[in-house]
């Protein structure tokens, strides 16, 4: 049994907002492997399947995202899965826009929703899709951007990284933990500054000259 929550606020105006790309890829999951998430129980919307011969169970908590906890907690307290079979998918600020990082563990960063999860459950050794949404400048920006639902191209890289997650998700869930690392926790290269000439570079030019 391996136990997939994806962390959001539930109600129609937070729907395709950056802070529900849990939600969101949970909902990509569902409609993949046909599974209904439409159960009410354990503070959650749930409903079990199967990903490639596991049974797996998606769970959206309805509990709002700084009190994910409770609902996860309700999860694991009924299903009783081993810490590395429950998967937890969330936005991360500090991971780029349209791209995700894959952990085996540890503590939640500046996620509130994942503080409440690790606090409630009393241990962080479980693994997590992050996805990136990007930073926002200040703490009302910060706000704004979570809880805003991006447009345009912004929308479109957003899509990408969830369909990222999805993929992600299905992997781990196969335990191919570290394939999905090596294939999504790629940074991308940051392009090298343009080299400064140094005086010798400019004798060079100059001798150059003269000689023409």
């Amino acid at each position: 049994m391996f136990i997939i929550v994806g962390l959001g606020n539930p109600g129609r105006e937070y729907e395709n907002t950056r802070h529900n790309v849990g939600f969101m890829t949970v909902d990509m999951l569902a409609d993949r492997f046909n599974i209904e998430v439409k159960r009410h129980n354990f503070r959650a919307v749930f409903g079990e399947g199967y990903i490639g011969g596991q049974k797996v169970v998606l769970a959206k908590p309805e509990t709002y995202m700084n009190l994910s906890g409770w609902s996860v907690m309700e999860l694991c307290n009924w299903y009783k899965p081993e810490h590395d079979q429950l998967l937890l998918i969330y936005d991360d600020i500090d991971i780029p826009l349209g791209t995700i990082r894959i952990r085996g563990g540890g503590s939640s960063g500046t996620h509130n929703g994942m503080r409440s999860v690790i606090y409630q459950l009393g241990f962080d050794d479980f693994p997590r899709v992050r996805v990136g949404i990007g930073h926002a400048d200040g703490q009302k920006g910060l706000i704004a951007h979570v809880l805003g639902a991006p447009e345009g191209e912004d929308r479109e890289k957003l899509i990408a990284a969830i369909k990222d997650a999805a993929d992600a998700a299905e992997m781990i869930v196969k335990g191919e933990i570290l394939e999905a690392q090596a294939r999504f926790n790629r940074r991308p290269k940051k392009p090298k500054p343009p080299k400064e000439e140094t005086k010798a570079d400019e004798a060079g030019k100059q001798d150059k000259e003269e000689q023409k």
